[in-house]
């Protein structure tokens, strides 16, 4: 367990715009933050993140929440999990026993899966340093690639033994369960046919030099393995199979290591190999992740979306592989992304040329020669295409099918002229083809949007009169929790309204000076008038609110929120980040019509009860006038309660300053 004192200095100390600054490229809006979602596939900016609130809200998907909320979510880390990730990266000493073998059982199978991943990247590391067939053999074979002790230990590098069940048995022996070691894909079980009851075991990378594949915040989730024997049968890099936590297309290789320089130089170098991204990092050049020797996946470009726009391909002098890459070209473009291209010299590759070369010289030659895609495109095709007219008409459409996956009109527009320039071809032909090339999918994109806006007007049409009924007592609940969870502890001095009877027996209201906290002036007002919160969301986070501003006099909203389910969490996220779309002044057009100056918090808090109270009143004045509509005998009785709530509201209205129509 970690104690409360512990985890209430990783609050105190941890910085909301930080944390998610490692995977999601912010910048400044205002007073906050704003960056694309790391959970949609969005290219318009939603995701915003409050440093004063130390608060974050992703509109596209809806999630929102603290700092701990945001780990949780992104990197499905438990609770514990995100309070240690925090601490580790702000030096907070932590305190923690071991997990017992009955503590690993009882983890959840992600989680399971995590801590077996973690566990093994320990172990070939171990054997790597403190064995003398790790050193003979593995540690030997990473010297002979040029990588120092600092390189190898940053990048945990590691050798599985040339053993069948090596690394097996030592990891049942320390308690971790077959299950996990084979959904992992560390242990391979086959079945024993001589015994049905025994299924053998095997490590799958026996006899490998093993790579840890890390997540964008440095969890495990697989290994790459190559193999040093001359074993023809056997693949030469091997991967781990996809799983729970593994998923290949959706991992770069040496992410974890290179997001801040990604952002920083906002520029991403993207690679091949493990051994390039290992080279460049020791030389200098920490802004390169691998694909991992997969083709390029358009979930991939994400990930390095969220931390720039510019991506630079590193390819191999081979002619074959700069041709088969082209592909991942398109998939950039499409993503939005600019992109940049650049080839070493035949027989040369990244690590190579990392190695061979000083990092000044390194940087000059990717600088000289990294070409905008157009460029390298025509001149690679162009090769081919030669003096046949059919080739080079090809070639012409290919670069004009790449600069169709461009979402930018301009950018099409300008990219389109430079190839007319490169081709020697008019800029009329090639306008002429890309509208061709963009007809079908527009067709398709315009008979889609034609359905989908069709049952949008159907459900406004149809909601409309429900939503405008609704909403009035939506958005006050709304502020009310608003109000709560910013100045709820807040002392303040409010003009309290008590209803007499004057000399002519008539009602007014009569003001009286109290002094109470805001979070009491709402609950006492709205038990006095009876007034539940209608929205379930709403009341539960009232209840709770209450409750914890009753005992907790130095009221924390990273506090309040850390135990509540992400439901709520992600509701009062909404509540606080869209805290301007909802001021007082802007809700004439819901029918509320508070001052429009600015207010102190005690009238602030006034108004929007004053304004409850109103909209009530309103609504219970309509029901009784229905009644009487529907009533046989004499309803004297309900015309009074109704005239008596008529007075009630018009001295409510003077009170709020406004003029009834």
């Amino acid at each position: 367990m970690i104690s409360k004192s512990t985890i209430d200095k990783v609050y105190e100390t941890a910085r909301l715009e930080e944390v998610i600054g490692d995977y999601v490229q912010l910048k400044k809006s205002g007073s906050n933050f704003k960056g694309l979602s790391p959970f949609t596939d969005e290219r318009s900016p939603s995701f915003m993140v409050s440093p004063v609130k130390q608060i974050w809200k992703d509109f596209s998907s809806g999630k929102g929440g603290n700092v701990v909320a945001f780990l949780m979510e992104h990197e499905h880390f438990t609770y514990p999990e995100a309070i240690k990730h925090l601490a580790k990266k702000y030096n907070i000493e932590i305190e923690e026993t071991e997990q017992s073998n009955e503590q690993k059982e009882q983890a959840n199978e992600r989680e399971s899966m995590y801590l077996v991943s973690e566990y093994a990247q320990k172990y070939f590391a171990d054997i790597l340093w403190n064995t003398e067939l790790g050193k003979a053999i593995g540690l030997s074979y990473f010297k002979e690639r040029g990588f120092t002790d600092e390189t190898i230990k940053k990048f945990a590098l590691g050798y599985c033994l040339d053993n069948w069940d090596s690394f097996t048995n030592a990891a049942l022996e320390k308690g971790y369960q077959i299950k996990y070691l084979s959904d992992t894909g560390l242990t391979i079980v086959k079945e024993d046919v001589a015994n049905p009851a025994n299924s053998r075991k095997f490590d799958r990378f026996k006899a490998r030099v093993m790579f840890p594949i890390q997540s964008l915040s440095g969890r495990v989730l697989g290994f790459g393995g190559r193999i040093l024997t001359n074993d023809k049968k056997a693949a030469k890099y091997l991967n781990s199979p996809e799983s729970d936590i593994y998923h290949k297309s959706k991992v770069l290789y040496g992410i974890y290591h290179a997001k801040q320089a990604i952002a920083k130089e906002d520029n991403c170098y993207l690679v091949e190999g493990y051994t390039d991204v290992i080279q460049f990092h020791q030389r200098g050049i920490e802004n390169v992740v691998a694909s991992s020797g997969t083709a390029l996946t358009p979930e991939q470009i994400r990930l390095i979306n969220r931390l720039t726009k510019n991506i630079t391909v590193l390819f191999d002098g081979d002619a074959a592989g700069l041709r088969a890459s082209l592909r991942g070209i398109d998939l950039i473009l499409e993503q939005g992304m600019n992109v940049k291209v650049c080839s070493f010299p035949e027989g040369e590759d990244p690590d190579s040329f990392a190695k061979n070369n000083s990092l000044e010289d390194v940087l000059e030659y990717l600088n000289t020669n990294s070409k905008d895609f157009i460029q390298f495109k025509a001149s690679l095709l162009m090769q081919d295409a030669e003096s046949d007219p059919v080739k080079r008409a090809d070639t012409v459409r290919d670069i004009v099918h790449s600069i169709s996956k461009i979402p930018d009109r301009i950018q099409k527009e300008i990219y389109i002229q430079e190839c007319a320039q490169i081709m020697n071809i008019s800029e009329a032909v090639l306008f002429n083809t890309l509208a061709q090339i963009d007809k079908k999918d527009v067709s398709d994109t315009q008979k889609k949007a034609k359905v989908e806006k069709k049952e949008q007007v159907f459900n406004v049409v149809k909601n409309e009169e429900v939503g405008q009924k609704v909403d009035v007592q939506f958005e006050l609940e709304r502020k009310i929790i608003e109000i709560l969870l910013l100045y709820g502890n807040s002392p303040q001095e409010f003009e309290d309204l008590i209803l007499k009877e004057n000399e002519k027996g008539d009602l007014e209201l009569e003001p009286e000076k109290i002094e109470a906290k805001v979070y009491e002036k709402i609950f006492l007002d709205l038990q006095d008038d009876e007034i539940e919160l209608s929205n379930e969301k709403f009341k539960n986070i009232y209840g709770k609110l209450i409750q914890e501003l009753n005992e907790n006099e130095k009221f924390s909203i990273n506090t309040f929120i850390a135990p509540l389910d992400q439901e709520m969490v992600s509701e009062i996220s909404s509540i606080l980040m869209e805290e301007e779309k909802y001021v007082l002044h802007d809700w004439a057009r819901k029918e509320i019509y508070p001052k429009e100056k600015e207010v102190t918090i005690a009238q602030l808090t006034n108004e929007t009860i004053l304004t409850l109270r109103c909209f009530l009143i309103k609504r219970r004045i309509n029901a009784l006038q229905n009644e009487t509509t529907k009533a046989e005998n004499d309803h004297r009785e309900i015309l009074e309660e109704i005239m008596n709530y008529i007075h009630l509201n018009t001295l409510l209205n003077k009170k709020l300053n406004r003029v009834l129509s």
